[in-house]
């Protein structure tokens, strides 16, 4: 059977490099995967579960209070902390609007920064990318977009989403739940949507229509996408997982990308969806 990861040779980008893991955890792959590329706000993924494991350390905690009053760390990592998308100054109450900021996900890490003591980069470094062999992966600089990172590397972690090793399986049950349920707000590129379902750092996919994920992805899906061309979800409903990263910034192909990243998930669930999840996080 043809993969379908084939699809990405016909995007209008000029390197694409995607992979699948399955339930069973066989990977699927194709292209060079071993590409290392700006991951953009994927890197919020990887952010928020360093931030969770300096939760279960027990150097901050997610009621926290950082930045504005009111706001604490959880409100941070879910894009509920009032911040506009790049500005230090909140636009907003906490808990009001979902507004997709930077911002919040970089007051975050320099929270966990100050609680450990030990500078943020080296923090995911030593708590996230060498515990599961992300080789080739690094933060270069900003923590809410600035991590390099390959489609090998990748299948680390969604495989640390799907089988926890770093965190206990609660707190990926909450990392992976709705954060403040009733806010609206908006998805950059994308629309605004109400409600506007975000967990800590990723993105869920909820009742959004139209959208960057498949239209078979179910709601507790969970992932996001990058303004480089990158995108990562695990749906634990299938327990299946998809990875594509490209070199072309999503702002130059936004109306090509949408559709063809929401074909592509459509088409990976059809081929490795083969039966409900045991998974102990699905629903």
């Amino acid at each position: 059977m043809t993969s379908p990861l084939v699809a990405i040779d016909r995007w209008p980008v000029t390197f694409a490099a995607a992979a699948v893991v399955a339930a069973d955890g066989s990977v699927t792959r194709h292209g060079a995967t071993d590409r290392v590329v700006r991951l953009a706000s994927v890197s919020k993924i990887i952010t928020s579960w360093a931030a969770l494991i300096a939760v279960e350390e027990g150097s901050i905690a997610l009621d926290t209070p950082v930045g504005q009053p009111g706001c604490t760390l959880r409100h941070l990592l879910s894009h509920a902390g009032g911040y506009e998308f790049d500005g230090q100054e909140p636009i907003s109450r906490p808990e009001r609007r979902r507004i997709y900021s930077n911002t919040g996900i970089e007051l975050a890490a320099a929270a966990v920064e100050q609680a450990t003591g030990i500078a943020f980069a080296e923090y995911v470094d030593e708590a996230v990318f060498e515990p599961l062999a992300m080789g080739t992966a690094a933060l270069r600089g900003s923590p809410a977009h600035g991590v390099h990172a390959s489609v090998d590397d990748l299948v680390a972690l969604v495989n640390e989403i799907a089988r926890p090793t770093l965190l206990a399986i609660p707190t990926v049950v909450d990392a992976l739940s709705v954060q403040y349920a009733d806010l609206g707000g908006l998805v950059p590129g994308i629309g605004t949507f109400r409600p506007c379902p975000w967990g800590l750092g990723g993105e869920l996919h909820g009742a959004k229509h139209p959208h960057w994920m498949g239209a078979t992805n179910s709601a507790d899906t969970f992932g996001h996408f990058g303004g480089s061309g990158t995108m990562l979800w695990y749906d634990p409903d299938s327990d299946v997982s998809l990875i594509a990263l490209t070199d072309r910034n999503f702002d130059e192909w936004a109306a090509e990308a949408v559709p063809l990243w929401s074909a592509l998930s459509d088409s990976v669930l059809e081929q490795f969806s083969l039966r409900d999840s045991d998974w102990p996080l699905s629903p």
